[in-house]
């Protein structure tokens, strides 16, 4: 499985965020092809060590990097991503990497 994580800095105006975040960017990732799993956290995530103000981290899981590059390229997914300028001015980091069991 390859996962894609995204983590969203602290927004200035959060009641916004959450908003345009359910509301219309959660919707439009859903319509990705490939899509095998969508998961959020349940609240700020709290920081163990560094410097980072994290708001919302972002899981989304695809069965390959092959399915991940092509939903990515994907009208639905090309979407999804030009979509994160409508709502996360105060930055994501996009992580993405295959996920095993230890």
């Amino acid at each position: 499985m390859t996962r894609l994580i995204a983590i969203y800095n602290q927004p200035a105006d959060t009641a916004a965020f959450d908003k345009y975040y359910y509301e219309t960017h959660a919707p439009l990732a859903k319509t990705v092809p490939g899509l095998r799993a969508y998961t959020v956290s349940a609240a700020t995530p709290a920081v163990v060590a560094g410097d980072v103000k994290p708001y919302l981290v972002a899981e989304l899981d695809f069965d390959d990097a092959a399915s991940l590059q092509a939903a990515l390229g994907s009208a639905e997914g090309q979407a999804t991503a030009a979509d994160l300028a409508n709502f996360a001015q105060a930055g994501v980091t996009l992580l993405t990497f295959d996920v095993k069991s230890v």
